[in-house]
């Protein structure tokens, strides 16, 4: 049995085509859409890459690579990309959208106006989009019922994952968080590989809070370190995000335990700790050089989510009477009122009080 039966064998189950194999189409094709394809098409799925810009997509074709985020990273030849949304999605298995928390609404309705109406009753739908959406203060799985139905067929992917080393087939571990029990087991069954492991559950709200805080945090803790404030400050950080992580999801509904997971702890670690992290090279480099907000982003090329979410968390904050006082002090930096120095000086002047409070 040659190793791709073996993985499509793997896969199949009572919820997935015959033979296992699935045709999937990922909508985005930024860093972690492009990877998220790529290991889909990997594990024997026939996956279609869908990129707004088609002058991105003739590069890709012509490179095979996507060389602007994953240089170097090839293609499986069973992945194909295509700006047409209306043919990429038609007669596909399942849609994975993979694209900024800011247009999440504008591709689901894009997505909407390409499929005949009903079939997202029984369409498998996922996104791999960390984020609240910035207007409306929503968190994504009710933007997708408001735009694809209260009875969609819905799911959130979430864990700590950076796209290069997915990309590079290196071990992995993510969450599959969805109402219906069946629909995250069917994701998790499609993920499956020699190196990946997505686990399930279905606290699709603390999946979420996890995936945005930690951006959050990313930033406040890039912030430390760029003042060498050293490991003891670093570890606090951490530690006290996660317990603003658990007040915000179970303000919102969600369960204080799956910020114990992989969408929250172990997202929270790896990006608060590594420099593939975008949010913690953000905060970083404010620290170093005092550059302006826009000036790093800039420099650093992609969507730093940190930035987005904490605004929308701050009012969420405020409009529930919350206090997370580590997102503050982000929120106040992102905005220009402080300096990374005053930052770390108002969350040191804090009073002491009980750790569990």
């Amino acid at each position: 049995m040659s190793e791709n039966t073996q993985l499509q064998t793997a896969i199949s189950s009572e919820h997935l085509p015959a033979g296992g194999v699935c045709k999937i189409a990922v909508l985005g094709a930024g860093a972690w859409g492009t990877a998220l394809a790529i290991h889909l098409a990997r594990v024997g799925h026939d996956v279609r890459l869908w990129a707004h810009a088609e002058s991105s997509v003739l590069r890709m074709r012509s490179e095979q690579e996507n060389a602007r985020y994953l240089p170097g990273v090839k293609f499986p030849e069973n992945l194909q990309v295509s700006s047409n949304l209306k043919s990429l999605v038609s007669c596909v298995d399942a849609v994975l959208v993979v694209v900024p928390s800011h247009v999440f609404r504008e591709v689901l309705e894009k997505l909407k106006q390409s499929i005949p109406a009903g079939v997202f009753d029984e369409l498998p739908v996922a996104w791999a989009t960390k984020g609240f959406e910035p207007d409306s203060l929503l968190l994504l799985h009710k933007v997708a019922k408001q735009v694809l139905g209260e009875n969609a067929n819905l799911s959130v992917l979430s864990g700590p994952t950076f796209a290069a080393e997915v990309a590079l087939g290196k071990p992995t571990a993510m969450v599959s968080a969805s109402k219906d029990a069946k629909q995250a087991e069917f994701w998790a069954q499609i993920f499956h590989h020699q190196s990946f492991r997505m686990y399930t559950q279905t606290d699709m709200v603390g999946v979420e809070i996890g995936g945005a805080y930690k951006n959050i945090m990313a930033i406040a803790t890039g912030v430390s370190d760029g003042l060498e404030l050293g490991a003891n400050a670093r570890a606090a950080l951490i530690s006290r995000g996660l317990v603003e992580m658990m007040r915000l999801s179970q303000a919102l509904g969600g369960q204080a335990e799956t910020m114990m997971g992989l969408a929250g702890l172990g997202d929270l670690v790896l990006t608060c700790t590594d420099d593939l992290s975008r949010n913690r090279r953000f905060g970083y480099q404010l620290a170093q050089k005092g550059a302006e907000v826009n000036q790093v982003i800039e420099k650093i090329g992609q969507v730093v989510e940190g930035v987005k979410a904490v605004r929308s968390v701050k009012k969420i904050a405020d409009n529930l009477a919350l206090d997370l006082p580590i997102m503050q002090q982000v929120y106040d930096l992102v905005e220009a009122k402080i300096t990374p120095q005053q930052a770390a000086v108002a969350l040191l002047a804090r009073d002491g009080k009980a750790e569990s409070s």
